[in-house]
């Protein structure tokens, strides 16, 4: 079967043409672009002779150009200020988001890793996938220009700003658990430390939320700072368990 200069069949090429066509919507210029956008650093280790390069430096365009588009967008839609907008496109381009844009998308099948990889843990997977999303961006911006770059974006990512803003999981869980606790107890969250572990380089704090004087949640960390985050998310479960609306 005759081979390609990247090592795949002409089959092969083709469905990498097919998927431009149906998920981008637009025919490449240069397919291996798009291929290397798909190329895992582990498939190169374990493919020498045929797979020269790998998707790292397009996902690092695709990065800016994924920024680019989301704080462009909130900027022209939105009158909130920076701080807001600031949280609001973490929301957006954290590795939950792209990779499950990814996922949505049908890139799995695309992606090129070594057997190990594939064998990788789904946490692991996550990462893969959300770096391919930017490697793809990074080739459709460098193959066909800001627009096309754009229009992907705003249907697999943009179109998540709705249920974000309304599940209120752009805040941190601290923010979260104040903005429940004073609309339905009327008081705002107060953190202790209820007991400290280990030695000075090596502390564990656990660390107590009470809302009117009553316990809602317990968490553990390695600073006051974290194990007061895990406290508030340990208190929105409670306030959910309770069939409390908490936005999420």
């Amino acid at each position: 079967m005759d081979k390609t200069p990247l090592g795949l069949s002409k089959s092969d090429v083709q469905r990498y043409i097919d998927f431009a066509r149906d998920v981008l919507g637009v025919e490449f210029k240069d397919i291996e672009l798009l291929i290397t956008a798909f190329t895992h650093r582990s498939y190169v280790n374990e493919h020498r002779k045929t797979a020269k390069e790998h998707n790292e430096r397009l996902e690092f365009l695709g990065d800016a150009v994924l920024e680019l588009v989301v704080t462009s967008y909130l900027y022209k839609n939105y009158k909130e200020p920076e701080g807001v907008l600031t949280n609001w496109r973490s929301a957006l381009v954290r590795t939950e988001s792209i990779g499950l844009a990814a996922e949505k998308s049908g890139f799995g099948e695309y992606l090129r890793l070594s057997r190990g990889e594939k064998r990788g843990t789904d946490r692991a997977r996550a990462q893969i996938m959300a770096n391919s999303y930017e490697a793809v961006v990074g080739a459709l911006y460098l193959d066909q220009g800001y627009e096309p770059s754009e229009k992907f974006i705003s249907k697999t990512i943009l179109s998540m700003l709705p249920k974000i803003l309304e599940s209120g999981s752009w805040m941190d869980a601290k923010s979260h658990l104040q903005e429940v606790a004073q609309s339905v107890e009327g008081y705002t969250p107060v953190y202790k430390v209820l007991s400290e572990e280990g030695p000075d380089h090596d502390k564990t704090f656990e660390i107590g939320v009470f809302i009117k004087g009553k316990l809602r949640g317990k968490g553990a960390g390695p600073s006051k700072q974290i194990g007061q985050q895990n406290a508030a998310e340990k208190a929105l479960t409670y306030f959910k368990s309770k069939n409390v609306k908490t936005k999420s």
